[in-house]
């Protein structure tokens, strides 16, 4: 938490514009039941209050952005407003009707299940941000669920929104936490072993919680007028910069607009991979139309470097959503979305073309992202490609932690000499990624000394001075990731009524490419105790 000091325009001023259901057609039935939603863009519903709403923690830099100081977030008002218990004037909540594929099959109506829009703030700035709850109840697009959430993984998600944005990936933000003072049932495996959880909402934000799939289900129920209505609104509120003078839209900006849409999905996933982080389920619902990171669910972070790991339990057996396939899911997402609005240009080769961006915006990312991790002033397709391959193979080889790994990779130094460093020598900075250092025998050793003479010798054809070098490496390569046990970690004295590690987490993330002297412990290798635990290692979409 921060002092007062900073000016504040106070939770009630707060301005609202909800230019999302000021200019859509809404559902016609009030009622909140489960249901079909046809013709329609959302459904007007209100949270369901809370027993007991009690903050947990919240994002001062969040809470800048929309003009809130320390005196008003740590207020009871904003417990009871964010917990869904009271609505400032000019909030009109709403759930959003969307569909999508879930594991790549056609799923249907899906929308807002446990997340209710509570309105677009218009800042100071004049920045949209749509606030929404998440775990505040039950509406129409629940399905069999009950609307609401456990602080199990509110606080994966509250924590991770906010770590993301300091490492520089591009992500949906989060305000608050916020205990409701109610229990709620989870069965977290689907295994028959339900167990009552303390129950928690999260206040997340975003310019715009547009998916793939508000796209696809027009389009899927041959809804074509509203599926042009709903772009054409996309389009003038969250890309006015495509517009033409004249205000109208048409194909040429519907594919300007996908392109864009093909160009920052490709850089987010870029980033992803830079981290080690692992969605675990890039449903197209999951998808975000701006090329933000979208819905924390059963997420993960390398810990040590698999490409075919995921942390999602349901996808288990298939591994669909692997961190190695992610920029592949990515391509294959967006083809969907451009079927969904095919129907607005009624031609294929542009909008072949548009998903050929998203490849080359991929692969240029990717190159330029694998230099800046490996402190290369640019990538040269000649050497690197084959070197970068390389260190994937060899990082598999035994149990490497990524992100150790490439940190003290920044270690070491260019100028060495080479031919004289022993094999021993050139690993010994880099003893502490390994899981299982008695497994770097002779002859991984032999292999993982002989790449790192061919990655010194490159730095050197290069010129690299070590200064500049190890500088770009830190800024590409975080120290601090939000690893699942660090989550867990939080979790367990979260449950004891102990918040303090939360709020501790949220100060160090914030800080990811720091060293952190006094914070040491949390960027260490998972623990052996951690290896199979339930929400260490692999989780569910419960979690």
């Amino acid at each position: 938490m921060r002092n007062n000091s900073q000016s504040s325009i106070g939770l009630d001023n707060l301005v609202f514009d909800n230019r999302f259901i000021q200019e859509l057609p809404a559902d016609p039935e009030t009622e909140n039941y489960r249901r079909q939603v046809t013709g329609a863009c959302y459904s007007r519903v209100f949270p369901t209050p809370a027993i007991q709403p009690a903050l947990v923690s919240y994002s001062q830099e969040m809470a800048e952005q929309l003009g809130l100081n320390a005196g008003d977030c740590e207020s009871d008002h904003f417990a009871q407003v964010f917990a869904g218990n009271r609505l400032l004037t000019g909030m009109e909540p709403y759930a959003s009707c969307y569909g999508g594929h879930q594991f790549g099959h056609w799923a249907g109506q899906l929308g807002d299940g446990r997340a209710i829009n509570l309105g677009e703030v218009v800042n100071q700035n004049n920045q949209r941000w749509t606030l929404q709850l998440k775990g505040a109840g039950p509406t129409p697009y629940s399905r069999t669920a009950d609307g609401l959430a456990v602080l199990r993984s509110s606080v994966r998600e509250f924590i991770c929104s906010e770590a993301m944005h300091h490492l520089g990936v591009p992500t949906t933000r989060a305000l608050s936490l916020t205990l409701t003072g109610e229990q709620v049932v989870r069965d977290m495996f689907y295994d028959g072993n339900p167990q009552s959880e303390p129950g928690a909402v999260v206040c997340r934000a975003a310019p715009s919680f547009t998916r793939f799939g508000n796209f696809q289900i027009f389009a899927a129920r041959g809804e074509t007028d509203l599926l042009r209505q709903f772009t054409d609104f996309t389009i003038r509120t969250d890309f006015p910069h495509l517009m033409n003078r004249s205000g109208q839209l048409g194909k040429d900006i519907y594919l300007r607009w996908f392109e864009e849409i093909c160009r920052t999905t490709a850089e987010m996933i870029v980033h992803w991979q830079r981290v080690g982080f692992v969605h675990g389920v890039m449903n197209t619902d999951n998808m975000s139309i701006l090329g933000l990171t979208i819905d924390y669910g059963p997420y993960g972070w390398l810990d040590h470097y698999d490409p075919d790991w995921t942390p999602n339990t349901t996808d288990a057996t298939h591994r669909r959503y692997r961190y190695g396939q992610q920029p592949q899911i990515a391509l294959w997402n967006l083809v969907q979305l451009a079927n969904a609005i095919y129907p607005l240009i009624e031609e294929a080769a542009p909008l072949e073309q548009a998903l050929g961006i998203y490849q080359d915006t991929f692969d240029q990312g990717w190159r330029v992202m694998m230099a800046q991790k490996l402190g290369f002033d640019t990538f040269d397709p000649k050497t690197d490609e084959a070197l970068c391959q390389a260190l994937s193979t060899l990082l598999t080889e035994v149990e490497t932690d990524m992100s150790i790994f490439y940190r003290k990779l920044a270690l070491l130094e260019v100028d060495s000499d080479i031919d004289r460093l022993s094999d021993e020598q050139l690993l010994k900075p880099l003893m502490d990624a390994y899981y299982q250092p008695d497994a770097i025998n002779d002859a991984v050793q032999a292999k993982v000394a002989d790449w790192l003479r061919k990655y010194l010798y490159r730095l050197q054809q290069e010129g690299a001075v070590q200064a500049d070098k190890k500088q770009r490496m830190n800024a590409a390569n975080p120290k601090y990731v939000f690893r699942n046990y660090l989550a867990q970690l939080a979790i367990d004295k979260a449950e004891q009524g102990d918040f303090a590690l939360v709020n501790e987490l949220l100060g160090v993330l914030r800080k990811p490419y720091q060293e952190q002297p006094d914070k040491e412990q949390y960027a260490v290798k998972r623990p052996d105790w951690a290896r199979q635990r339930p929400g260490c290692s692999m989780l569910s979409c419960s979690s």
